[in-house]
């Protein structure tokens, strides 16, 4: 930890809310941010109880690493498709689409089939709709779907192992790819940042593009459990182009060219009836 995150950390002891450690702060910042698209450092500074000389280094920091934008008086998000917001921050953006694609895609998995699941927010609603089940298999690099899933009874839950990536909660690497590449798996589930006709399932990061290709890979049948704030998005690293992907579900039904591209491309859309 650098000097700044130290200063940092010691101001929050002196004032007020000591036991809220700067990154928790951030992230709430980042919260509001992902809420309010801006926010404004004065009333930070009094939402935390803490100075307005602290806040002005929390945005520094959300700056430096893209996620937020500073302006006069306060910062922006960083509406960049190519950036991913910190995992404890991205599973609480649009929680009831993810709950709704998850019982979708609960309904496509069978009683003791061998399932993939990615290491997305999307995933872990996915597995969370799934644990009525009596027996599966799920194979994931995701430390919170093997959180979600540490006090299920008679399923084999496989994690692939590998490095730990900062703010992902996830396993990566070449260790993680060789490991899911090693299955032979009925579906895979996976979600991604960007969905384009044009160029495809994209990502944020090359490292999560190269572990969803081994992903995808190394199942039967692929499943993209995307919201619809991802589609017509173009983020930074391809993942594959849409034609491998055999089932897209999604919180509610795409616009009338989307539809027309599906059933051209022999893709099937499952989607909420309820979503507007």
């Amino acid at each position: 930890m650098g000097p700044e995150e130290n200063v940092n950390d010691m101001e929050m002891h002196r004032e007020g809310r000591g036991q809220m450690l700067a990154v928790e702060r951030r992230n709430l910042i980042l919260e509001k941010l992902q809420d309010e698209r801006k926010v404004v450092v004065s009333e930070l500074s009094t939402l935390f109880d803490v100075s307005e000389e602290t806040i002005r280094r929390d945005l520094d920091k959300l700056d430096r690493q893209g996620l937020a934008v500073k302006s006069y008086g306060g910062a922006v998000l960083n509406e960049n498709a190519g950036l991913d917001m910190p995992f404890n921050v991205r599973k609480k953006r649009n929680s009831r689409e993810k709950q709704e694609i998850g019982a979708l895609v609960s309904g496509l998995i069978q009683e003791g089939e061998h399932i993939i699941v990615d290491p997305s927010t999307t995933a872990v609603a996915v597995v969370k709709a799934l644990k009525s089940r009596k027996k599966l298999t799920v194979i994931s690099s995701s430390i919170e779907v093997m959180i979600e899933l540490s006090d299920v009874s008679g399923w084999e839950v496989i994690c692939t192992g590998g490095t730990l990536r900062e703010n992902y909660l996830t396993l990566t690497g070449s260790r993680a790819e060789d490991v899911i590449r090693s299955f032979n798996a009925d579906k895979v589930i996976l979600s991604c940042k960007g969905l384009d006709r044009e160029k495809g399932v994209t990502d944020a990061h090359e490292m999560l593009s190269r572990l969803k290709q081994a992903m995808l890979q190394s199942a039967r049948q692929r499943i993209l459990a995307v919201d619809h704030s991802k589609f017509g998005n173009v983020a930074f690293s391809r993942i594959c182009e849409l034609q491998a992907i055999d089932i897209v579900v999604t919180d509610r039904r795409p616009d009338e060219q989307w539809m027309e591209y599906f059933a051209e491309n022999g893709i099937e859309c499952l989607y909420d009836s309820n979503g507007q």
